[in-house]
């Protein structure tokens, strides 16, 4: 049956995340899995989704997305989950039949709609006077509990600490999968990572693993940058206290970096991105911009055709949910990915504004509700 379960609710562009309050959930049907929430991670793209309108969902919504939890129940259709199972949560809806997801690109699946409740079913979701809720990216995880499409989520081994699992299911599936799955970064390669958050930590460690020789990591906050060596960072540069281009050249002895990686989501730093590569470079951006920004890269063949750079828009990290999750998180409970520097501090339902407020400020890295 239908149950009452506690969530943060989100009323439109600029209300930020209102207390939290009772709203009813529905049964799992067809290939839907009902999650119990152990942990969900607070991403800036949530905050970027309430501060930013780029209509994406219908308000009010139920926002979050890195989720981690136990599944509870699951629909007639489900296969490879069961009550009991440990699972993490990805906002990458995936049919797993279209032409794109059959060419090994779920990232870049044709029919996400197959992953969320058609507009003749009941919501998944509704306010007690039965206002239905968006669940936002299919996910919904600033609540108790999230009905999810079983494509959206990858079982994970027993020993991990769910905290961490939940920050693996957007930070680490679209940082480190920046590096290892669309950059390809190969033994000696010289990288540099604009922004070291959740995401940026990330890529870092996803260099490491790829055997990156150099990975110097950018930011304006000297304790992120300090903190970012625990992750692999071979150097560090402060750009609101020098060029984060000249520094690059300077520590590449002139030749810059195979890849850069910007992980803010400004033009500015995507420039910088552009301008600190070696040749055969490419920029990677993984941040979520603004509406309106744009980047003026110079076309001359000096800029551009000679030294054969090139500028890539990545989406969660051209990462296969089901391989890479699951992939991820052994690596952690071996202790080859560090994920239990990126957990800051654990908070409630009703601290989400003000752990999105230490974001902004950078004195934290990830905020995770629990709900034990």
């Amino acid at each position: 049956m239908p149950q009452k379960i506690k969530a943060v609710v989100s009323y439109g562009v600029g209300q930020g995340f209102a207390p939290a309050e009772d709203i009813i959930i529905d049964d799992p049907i067809g290939a839907e899995v009902l999650v119990k929430i152990e942990a969900s991670g607070l991403c800036h793209s949530d905050l970027h989704l309430v501060q930013d309108d780029d209509q994406l969902f219908q308000f009010p919504a139920v926002l979050g997305h890195e989720v981690s939890g136990i599944v509870e129940a699951v629909g007639s259709e489900v296969i490879g989950l069961k009550p009991g199972d440990r699972v993490v949560a990805s906002l990458e809806q995936v049919c797993g039949h279209c032409s794109e997801c059959l060419r090994g690109n779920p990232q870049s699946c044709e029919h996400p709609e197959e992953c969320v409740r058609s507009a003749d079913e009941p919501p998944r979701i509704k306010k007690l006077d039965g206002t239905p809720l968006t669940q936002a990216l299919g996910i919904g995880g600033f609540a108790e509990k999230a009905l999810i499409h079983m494509n959206q989520l990858a079982k994970v081994n027993d020993q991990i600490d769910m905290k961490q699992a939940a920050v693996i299911g957007c930070a680490t599936i679209t940082g480190a999968g920046a590096a290892i799955n669309s950059a390809h970064v190969v033994p000696g390669d010289y990288v540099a990572v604009i922004g070291t958050g959740g995401i940026g930590l990330n890529i870092i460690s996803g260099a490491r693993i790829c055997g990156a020789s150099k990975i110097i990591a950018i930011d304006v906050f000297d304790n992120k940058l300090e903190f970012a060596k625990k992750f692999g960072a071979t150097a560090v540069v402060n750009s609101s206290k020098e060029d984060p281009v000249e520094a690059v050249r300077r520590l590449t002895g002139g030749r810059g970096v195979d890849q850069s990686f910007e992980a803010i989501g400004l033009a500015q730093t995507a420039r910088q991105g552009w301008d600190m590569l070696a040749t055969g470079g490419t920029c990677y951006f993984i941040g979520l911009a603004k509406p309106d920004s744009t980047v003026e890269i110079p076309l001359h063949p000096g800029n551009v055709l000679v030294p054969q750079r090139g500028f890539k828009g990545v989406w969660m990290g051209s990462t296969n949910i089901k391989h890479d999750i699951p992939m991820y998180a052994d690596l952690v409970v071996e202790g080859r990915l560090n994920m239990k520097d990126i957990v800051t501090q654990t908070i409630t339902l009703n601290d989400i504004n003000e752990a999105y407020a230490q974001l902004e400020r950078g004195e934290v890295i990830r905020s995770v509700i629990t709900f034990s």
